[in-house]
Formats: structure tokens, C-alpha cells, sequence
């Protein structure tokens, strides 16, 4: 039946059918991917759980402070003061901007007007305004902010542009057209494994060709969910969706085209190999992406909205993936036929050569002594998860975020060396209006904090805002919000609450630390109940989950020494481990599933033991090939100047390495090798006990205790 299904999508008419409605799909998908800046929101209080107290803030004073301002500073320094002409210029400049496009007040503070602006020895001063282009602001900064600099040019003075608005635009500009960059990267690098791998100069079109495709449709899908279902969509996801669609398409091709080239050798028609090539291909190749999909999915569980989303996007991208390397790919193979292998065609008739190949050789070591081989193996890797002692998830300040030094971040770092406060970095503390008096004075010990801006009152509440002292993002600013709430929560009826900018990105690394607790176990129980349906046995997918997590321990246990000792970052991200576990679970269980589906199939001929063999020879050169290709597409991530994607890159593509070379390949071959037909407990698919003697020079070795 699942054959006639096969044969049905790549037969000698359909497999016209299955090109022509992948072309109409993709023009209309592809118009409509065009389309996704037009709904990505990159707004950081998108991020935040609903029930955080800075969105419960947000929320709150919504009608008193529009949430789309982006307050912006102009910052002004000269070593030896500004001069009077200086101060003149810069106030003439302040006018100027206040007539720009989108911002909010018609007149901008000036040292000029507010003294406060400029600092006590005389070296630096700021302007400080509001952008507001509605909601879709975060993404119209470039232009503005792009004027700016060219209105604020003062010969021998260092302007920076900072506060939000200089963040933003950083952010913007860091990232800029390197989608397009990132993609170009990500199909060469794949380019060069495929050639390698294939060995054949024209073989790799087919797959680069359909992986482009999938990227495109996935885009196009992602559209209509974020302008149709509520689903967000920023940059960050868009990065990690291509280079998840480009990577798991082209594992799943290359699974693909090796079953295929396999059955060219047996099936004198190529419609016929194909169509036994995608029925025995076909599951592992769905059930793989359905480990992927339901695992990323889980991350709809997380109480951070920005992990939330990331999971369905991500989930649209696998699945649209899976879509067309099962349909299109296999009509193209058999479209273009034999010759596209060339210089080495699978003739009818012609020897496997993966039957005395590499990993051939390799399983014929490992059967000497299986037991050594897997204890030694996770002996290691249990040393390398050693590294996680030096992992530290406990968030980064806004300097330590980024590979490059950002013109904003040297605006905040002027304004902190000269003790000027940021009037665009406040906590936010709304309170009963009978109790502004009592909530203020709370806060009057609270070291860190400047002096109240003017209240605002509205209804029986009143919101007034305190500049911080500390950059937003650091732990100085994260215990001066703790103590703050503290301090307000105590006094009695006011019922008071606080957040803004430092209270949104605790309330983020609370969120993370409570989602890492979650949505781990819960991936782990997902992916052990699809393993379990899929390979009818227990013992098995047992120890398949337990080869991961040691897996992903090792990976990000070097990882971690990585980080600290070769790239000297200041620390990560706290969604990093989580990000780093659902990539590195859902990815490596593919190949645990390419591998033991496999198994489980010669398992029925040979038993378990002769068929850990067969399926160790016959898919550990795809499963390498394959690993190789998602390895290098994340690392491509690591030429970002987001300190969290490269470190997420360099963390997937060395576990992908691991997954691929080591635990798969040994470990859970050698597992296979020593107990044989238990691993298929409680099934009966192997109970007599089959047995593999190792070739006799092996065994005289094994005896003499080499």
C-alpha cells in the first residue's frame, strides 16, 4: 500500500503533476514570503510573558505613554569640554531634529534648556527626544536615525547615537541585508559538502534547488500565519528558519537520494526504484520530521512569548520542508534519471559499495569488544559534560550582547563614566494616587536611582519614572528592580507595581529560567513517546534518549569552555541552554531514527546484531554527510554579530558533529552489538538470540586480550 502511494507521486505522468503545482506553489508562496518584514515585530515588549509585572505596567499606563515611543538621546563628547560654540550648535541642532518625521514633541531637550544635560566637568551632553511611527516603528528607524547623523556633525566632537531609538537602529543596521548574506553562505557551504559527498558536479542541483524551494514556500507560509493568526514573527526566527529549512532538507535529501541510489542497483526502472526508495525512506525521513516538529512545538509551552512563537515558526518551516523533499525532489530525480549521478551512475545490476566501505570497517572493530567500545565512548563524553560547570546562562548586559561595540553602547558608556543619567532608561512605578508620597519615599533609599520625573495621573492612579543609573540589561540594574519592588510592594494599599526597561528584561530571565525547567523534560517525554511508537519497543528508545542527553551535555559542556576560554564572551543568553537543547534533541534524534529504523528493517532478515552492521554500513557515510551539512549551515549562524546566535551556531554545529561521528555511529552501535535483541523489549522482533562472530584474526585478537 505505502508503496502504490510511493510509485503514485513520482510515476511516469504524476511526476510532471508533482513539478507543475510545486512551480504554481512556489510563485504564489514566494510573492507572499516577499511580504514578512512587513509583519515581523521586532519589539522588545513583544517578548515578555502577559503575567510579568512590566507588562501588567505596560498594560496599565498604555493610555498615558504610548508603547510604540522609542525615546532616542543624541550624545555629544569632547575630551577637554564643549565649547560655548559646541553648546550653541548642538541646541540649534535639537530644534532641527525636533522637526524630523516621527518625532513626538515639536521642541527637543537641550543642554541649552535643561542644564542637567550636560555634565559636571564639562566633556559631554545629550539631547534627548521620542520617536512614534506606530507600531511598526522598531522597523522605520534606519532612515530617521540615518538624518540625524547627518544633522549632528560638530568638528572635533564624537556624536553617538543611544537610549532605544540607538539600540534599535544598532540592532538594525548589525543585521541589515545579512538575511540575504546568511542564505548565500548557508547554499555555499552546503554546496561544497554535497560536492564532496556526492562526488558529482550536477547531483547537488536537485537538492540545493528543492531546499531553495522549501525556504521560499516555508516564507510564504509563515506570512499568512503572522498576518492571519496572530503568530510573531521578528528577525531572530527568520535566521534561525532558514537555515533550519536549508539544513533539515538537505538530511532529508540525502537519506533520500542514498535509498535511491541503492535501489538503482537492484530496479532496472528508475520509476520503480524510486518508488521502493521512497517506501522504505519515506518513514524514517517523516518520522524524523515529525520528532522535529512536535519537539519544537513544546515551545509553545514557554511562558516567553518570543520562545512561544519561535516554536510554531520553526515547526511551519520542518514540516514545509518535509513536504517538498517527499514530492518534489523524487519527481526531479526521475525527471532527470541515471545520468544526473554522473561520473558514477548506480547501474542495474552494480555492487553496494557501502557494504565495504568506511563505516563497514568501523562496525567491524566495534564488534570485537561492543561493551569496551560504548562504555569508553560515554565515559568520554561524560567527561566533556564536565564543561557545563563553566556555563554561565545568567543573562548579558547590553554591551556584552554583541561580537561588534555599537555606537549605542559607547553613547551608554559616556553617559555612565560621566555621571550623567539616562532620562531614557527609568523604572516605571504606577501607584493609588493616594500613595504616590509614601511609594516615592520607599524608593528614596534605594541606591542606583535618580531623582522622580514629574507624575502623571490618571484615574485614582498616578505613574511617575525614576532614571537608573546602570545600564538596563546588567545584574546592577536587575537587584536595583528587585529592590524597588520590594520596597513599593510594602507599602500597604498602594498596590503599587514596577516596571520599564530593566524590569521587562528581568522579568525575560525569569521567564527563561522558568521555561528551561519546563519545556526540557517535556521535549525529552515527547520525543521518548515518538520513539517509542515508531520503533514498537521500549528498552530502545530508552537508551536512544539517554545517548542524547549525554550528547547534548558533552556538546554543551565544550561549548561552554569555548565561550569562556577561545571567544572570551562575558556569558550567555538564559534561553541558551533551552534553545540549544530543543536543536540539538529534536535535530539528533533524526539520526538516532535514520539509524535504528534501518536497524529495526535488516533486524527482521538478520537479526539484531547482523543488522546493526548492515544498517551502520549502509547509513553512516549519509548520516555523516548529513550531520556535515547541519553542522556547517548553524556554524553559519556564528558570523552574526549576536552574541546569542553564534553562540547558539557554534553549540548545534558541535553537537550535530558529536551526534553524527560519535554517539550514533559508536555508541549506540555498540549498544546494539552488546545487547542485541533486548534493545527490542517488550516486542518480539528479535528473540533468538542472533549472533555476530567477529572475522577470525579479530577473534584471535579479542581472545589474546589486544
Amino acid at each position: 500500500m505505502h508503496r502504490q502511494i510511493a510509485g503514485s507521486l513520482t510515476g511516469r505522468v504524476t511526476k510532471w503533476i508533482v513539478l507543475v503545482v510545486s512551480i504554481l506553489a512556489t510563485m504564489v508562496l514566494g510573492y507572499l514570503g516577499g511580504q514578512l518584514n512587513d509583519v515581523k515585530n521586532n519589539e522588545q515588549s513583544s517578548w515578555v510573558p502577559s503575567s510579568a509585572e512590566s507588562t501588567r505596567v505596560a498594560e496599565e499606563i498604555a493610555g498615558e505613554v504610548d508603547p510604540n515611543d522609542i525615546p532616542t538621546l543624541v550624545v555629544y563628547h569632547r575630551d577637554g569640554g564643549l565649547t560655548d560654540a559646541d553648546l550653541a550648535a548642538i541646541e540649534e541642532q535639537g530644534a532641527e531634529i525636533a522637526e524630523l518625521d516621527g518625532v513626538v514633541d515639536d521642541l527637543a531637550v537641550t543642554p541649552g534648556v535643561n542644564p542637567g544635560f550636560l555634565s559636571q566637568d564639562g566633556d559631554v551632553a545629550y539631547t534627548y527626544f521620542t520617536f512614534n511611527f506606530g507600531k511598526d516603528g522598531w522597523n522605520k528607524l534606519e532612515d530617521p536615525v540615518t538624518d540625524i547623523k547627518d544633522l549632528t556633525e560638530i568638528d572635533g566632537v564624537d556624536v553617538h547615537i543611544g537610549g532605544y531609538g540607538g539600540q534599535a537602529y544598532d540592532f538594525i543596521s548589525s543585521f541589515g541585508e545579512s538575511h540575504i548574506t546568511l542564505l548565500l553562505m548557508t547554499f555555499g557551504v552546503v554546496i561544497l559538502i554535497l560536492l564532496f559527498t556526492y562526488r558529482s558536479p550536477i547531483l547537488w542541483i536537485l537538492p540545493i534547488i528543492s531546499a531553495g524551494i522549501a525556504n521560499t514556500m516555508a516564507g510564504g507560509v509563515v506570512y499568512l500565519m503572522a498576518k492571519y493568526a496572530g503568530l510573531v514573527v521578528n528577525d531572530q526566527s527568520q535566521y534561525i528558519l532558514s537555515i533550519l529549512v536549508i539544513g533539515a532538507g538537505t538530511d532529508y535529501a540525502l537519506l533520500l537520494v542514498a535509498r535511491y541510489r541503492e535501489e538503482l542497483r537492484t530496479h532496472e526502472d528508475r520509476h520503480e526504484a524510486m518508488a521502493f526508495a521512497l517506501h522504505r525512506a519515506a518513514p524514517a525521513i517523516i518520522a524524523s520530521a515529525a520528532t522535529v516538529v512536535v519537539g519544537l512545538m513544546c515551545l509553545a509551552f514557554a511562558d516567553l512569548n518570543s520562545t512561544a512563537s519561535l516554536g510554531p515558526v520553526l515547526a511551519v518551516g520542518v514540516a514545509t520542508t518535509l513536504l517538498v523533499m517527499v514530492t518534489l525532489l523524487p519527481a526531479l530525480l526521475v525527471i532527470f534519471g541515471r545520468w544526473i549521478f554522473w561520473p558514477k551512475r548506480p547501474t542495474f545490476g552494480s555492487p553496494e559499495p557501502t557494504d565495504t566501505g568506511l563505516w563497514a570497517k568501523v562496525g567491524d572493530r566495534i564488534k570485537v569488544r561492543p561493551r569496551a567500545v560504548w562504555i569508553g565512548t560515554a565515559l568520554v563524553l561524560a567527561a566533556a559534560c564536565l564543561g557545563l560547570t563553566q556555563l554561565n546562562a545568567n543573562g548579558l548586559s547590553t554591551e556584552d550582547s554583541f561580537t561588534d561595540t555599537l555606537d549605542s553602547v559607547t553613547a551608554q558608556q559616556l553617559l555612565f563614566e560621566h555621571d550623567l543619567v539616562d532620562n531614557s532608561n527609568t523604572l516605571q512605578v504606577v501607584t493609588d494616587t493616594d500613595k504616590l508620597t509614601e511609594t516615592q519615599e520607599a524608593l528614596a533609599d534605594v541606591d542606583g536611582l535618580g531623582e522622580p520625573l514629574e507624575p502623571t495621573e490618571f484615574g485614582d492612579r498616578t505613574l511617575f519614572e525614576i532614571p537608573l543609573k546602570f545600564d538596563y540589561a546588567t545584574q546592577e540594574a536587575f537587584d536595583l528592580v528587585e529592590a524597588a519592588r520590594d520596597d513599593v510592594h510594602a507599602v500597604e494599599g498602594a498596590d503599587a507595581l514596577v516596571g520599564g526597561g530593566a524590569a521587562f528584561y528581568l522579568d525575560t530571565k525569569t521567564a527563561s529560567l522558568r521555561d528551561n525547567k519546563v519545556v526540557i523534560p517535556l521535549v525529552l517525554l515527547v520525543v521518548l513517546v515518538i520513539l517509542i511508537l515508531l520503533l514498537r519497543a521500549l528498552t530502545a528508545p530508552l537508551i536512544l534518549v539517554a545517548t542524547v542527553i549525554l550528547s547534548f551535555g558533552a556538546a554543551l559542556g565544550l561549548s561552554s569552555l569555548l565561550f569562556e576560554y577561545v571567544f572570551d564572551f562575558a556569558g550567555s543568553d538564559p534561553g541558551f541552554p533551552l534553545f540549544a537543547f530543543v536543536f540539538l534533541v529534536a535535530l539528533g534524534v533524526d539520526y538516532n531514527i535514520f539509524l535504528m529504523t534501518r536497524v529495526k528493517e535488516e533486524t527482521a532478515e538478520f537479526g539484531t546484531r547482523r543488522g546493526s552492521l548492515i544498517a551502520l554500513s549502509s547509513t553512516g557515510g549519509v548520516i555523516t554527510s548529513a550531520g556535515l551539512v547541519l553542522a556547517a549551515t548553524f556554524l553559519v549562524l556564528a558570523t552574526l554579530p549576536f552574541v546569542f546566535l553564534v553562540e547558539l551556531g557554534t553549540a548545534v554545529a558541535l553537537g550535530v558533529l558529536l551526534d553524527t561521528m560519535i554517539v550514533r555511529s559508536v555508541l549506540v552501535t555498540a549498544i546494539n552489538l552488546d545487547l542485541g535483541g533486548k534493545i527490542w523489549w517488550p516486542s518480539n522482533l528479535d528473540r533468538n538470540g542472533h549472533t555476530v562472530e567477529p572475522p577470525a584474526e579479530d577473534k584471535q585478537l579479542a581472545d589474546a586480550g589486544v
